[in-house]
């Protein structure tokens, strides 16, 4: 019973750690990734469309993405898609390729970037932390109707409390490398 809950309980946070990996992924550090453009959508055909669903995204040096078309038809959609998008990206277009160039970041901008992360660090451990009261609230619901001693309830807790160590930790270590590499230039 209390392995299924410690299961429950330890999958829960892995979501919510990946839910941060995932989040900060997006955010530009002035190296070029493809997961810069993820979350742009194009007008294809009528429908909004994830731009990775519609062209292949190489970053061939860190200072350049180049956003191959599957439809040369598409070109102008995508490079719009772009410079709306507010990431601050200048396309250009060239021999039937998009190329976008990967400005250096400011020391201004560097900064703002490491309280947005650090913000969203902070966010995904309350949900690690949420998920730890609510695991605990179970455990002491299971004591009250006589299903675990109290011997396993502290226990149990003690358990839910490595857990949340350990996957705070995981969060800080991911905010670590990600403030690494905002700092770069």
């Amino acid at each position: 019973m209390l392995n299924d809950l410690y299961k429950e309980l330890e999958d829960k946070m892995k979501k919510a750690v990946e839910s941060f990996k995932v989040e900060i992924s997006k955010i530009r550090t002035g190296r070029a990734t493809p997961a810069i453009l993820e979350s742009i959508r194009v007008d294809y055909y009528g429908s909004r469309i994830p731009i990775n669903q519609i062209a292949s995204i190489l970053a061939p040096d860190p200072r350049l993405l180049i956003v191959q078309p599957w439809d040369q038809n598409a070109i102008g959609e995508i490079e719009k898609a772009i410079k709306s998008s507010g990431l601050g990206l200048n396309p250009q277009v060239e021999k039937g390729v998009i190329k976008i160039p990967i400005p250096p970041l400011s020391e201004e901008r560097r900064k703002e970037l490491i309280k947005l992360v650090q913000k969203l660090a902070e966010d995904s451990r309350v949900a690690v932390r949420n998920i730890r009261r609510d695991g605990i609230e179970k455990v002491k619901g299971l004591e009250k109707e006589k299903k675990i001693s109290e011997d396993d309830r502290k226990m149990a807790e003690k358990k839910i409390q490595e857990l949340t160590d350990k996957y705070i930790a995981e969060i800080d270590k991911i905010l670590s490398n990600k403030e690494k590499e905002i700092l770069e230039e």
